[in-house]
């Protein structure tokens, strides 16, 4: 399998976006980059350029589906994906309390209709002209609905299950898509978080594993492994054993 040359990433300003980014910049590489925050985008792109890629930067919010659709098909106008990474997402959770309607609203925008906004229309373009891939940013809490953070769970829930799902939709289109489960990741949605975070991974090596299972088009890349079976086993246990055992683990 050639590796794809021209890559659209969004919430590439920081974290695994920021890492994807420079994993996959080289010479010959064209890279569409989204993110929240100019300054820190700016300064992705720049490594990236420094490493040999054509970088081109938007921000573009990802809740909005014309704006966010206008920028997938002028990308590919400039130059047609072969890859596109749904990476933009937010956290949240109840460390100070239950999850606010607003927040939990603001986080399923952005991790669910941002996905689909991006998705939805590389789709499309890639239909036509016969391939390409996708990447869906999930979570290994997707396994299982915790109280520390139901929003965030749930939100990551919903894109694997879809992701799964389309998997097999799209593939007789010659669409290749994977769904990525990371556990505890050094970036800054972690780095708020009070409590120990079993099996933690900087982002290079986390970058690595996401890299290679693309590559060898895995449909579900999940992470660490000892994480995943933890994350599996949470989600077959009986509601009951799960309830009281969620109850006495730290709140996000």
């Amino acid at each position: 399998m050639s590796p794809p040359v021209s890559i659209l990433i969004t919430g590439a300003s920081s974290g695994l976006g920021a890492g994807l980014a420079q994993a996959y910049a080289r010479p010959g590489t064209a890279l569409f980059l989204s993110g929240r925050d100019a300054a820190r985008l700016e300064a992705v792109a720049e490594a990236c350029r420094a490493l040999g890629a054509e970088s081109h930067t938007s921000i573009t919010d990802v809740t909005d589906a014309a704006a966010v659709a206008r920028w997938v098909e002028a990308s590919h106008q400039r130059q047609p994906l072969d890859l596109v990474i749904a990476n933009a997402g937010i956290s949240g959770g109840t460390f100070g309390g239950a999850e606010s309607a607003e927040q939990t609203r603001a986080i399923f925008a952005v991790n669910v209709d941002g996905v689909v906004n991006t998705i939805m229309p590389a789709i499309a373009l890639m239909r036509e002209q016969g391939r390409g891939q996708v990447a869906i940013m999930s979570s290994l809490a997707a396994f299982r609905g915790f109280p520390g953070a139901p929003a965030y769970g749930a939100s990551k829930a919903a894109v694997r299950l879809w992701g799964e799902g389309l998997r097999g939709l799209v593939a007789d289109d010659g669409i290749r898509v994977s769904v990525i489960c990371p556990g505890f990741v050094t970036t800054p949605m972690t780095a708020v978080n009070t409590f120990a975070m079993p099996f933690l991974m900087d982002v290079e090596r986390a970058v690595e594993i996401i890299t290679a299972g693309l590559a060898r088009n895995r449909g579900r890349i999940a992470f660490p492994w000892p994480m995943h079976v933890l994350a599996r086993m949470a989600g077959c246990l009986p509601s009951a054993w799960m309830d009281a055992i969620a109850q006495k683990m730290p709140k996000k």
